[in-house]
């Protein structure tokens, strides 16, 4: 039963830039050892400036996703200004610490910009939180770590640095884990704007790495 469970064996990172956040996602789910979809979004808008990205079991993931959108918007509705990143993060933690005994298979990054600047932070099944300026989650995530341990000296980076950063990080786990594949997405997340950037260009830079779609 668990190898048809369908998952995102997944390759996400998230980090901080001069001014704002990166999110890169892959988009290959997979149920064992068949790819069960090659089109999957595993990056997720949470309000204006802030994103979720997803792993582990899809349906925990997406029910987690439905969940913190609707709560932000209360919050939203109800005060008139939006949830910071960090209480969405505490809020998901809360969420998964009450049901560790019958866990969410989900392995999500928070990652967006509020009134203290562009933050970071990867939560656990278990509820636990953690804040860094740069994080990875997924079975490709050893082989991002290894670039941005090489290639992230400091958070000031320009927009054309961030995002080749982050697709060179991503090409480094599509080449190496089969988990990991079908294409790559990224955002950028500033105190003005909440950017994809089109496939072409992304697929463009890829190439560059020796990947391409």
């Amino acid at each position: 039963m668990e190898s048809m469970i369908q998952s995102t064996g997944t390759t996400t990172l998230a980090f901080k830039w001069r001014d704002g956040v990166i999110i890169a996602t892959d988009r290959r789910a997979t149920m064992d050892t068949m790819i069960s979809s090659k089109t999957i979004s595993k990056l997720h808008k949470i309000t204006d400036h802030i994103a979720m990205t997803i792993a582990g079991g899809v349906g925990d993931s997406q029910h987690m996703v439905k969940v913190l959108q609707a709560e932000s918007s209360i919050f939203f509705f109800k005060n008139g200004y939006e949830m910071t990143v960090g209480a969405v993060a505490t809020l998901l933690a809360n969420i998964l610490n009450q049901t560790k005994f019958y866990p969410e298979y989900t392995f999500p990054i928070i990652a967006g910009v509020d009134g203290s600047g562009p933050n970071v932070y990867s939560v656990d099944p278990a509820g636990g939180a953690e804040k860094d300026d740069f994080i990875s989650v997924g079975s490709g995530s050893p082989y991002v770590y290894g670039v941005m341990e090489d290639r992230y000296k400091s958070t000031d980076l320009t927009r054309d640095e961030a995002l080749e950063l982050a697709v060179r990080s991503l090409c480094s786990a599509l080449k190496r884990d089969s988990a990991t594949g079908n294409g790559i997405d990224v955002v950028a997340i500033t105190q003005k704007e909440f950017y994809k950037w089109p496939d072409k260009d992304v697929n463009k830079l890829a190439s560059k790495y020796g990947v391409n779609f």
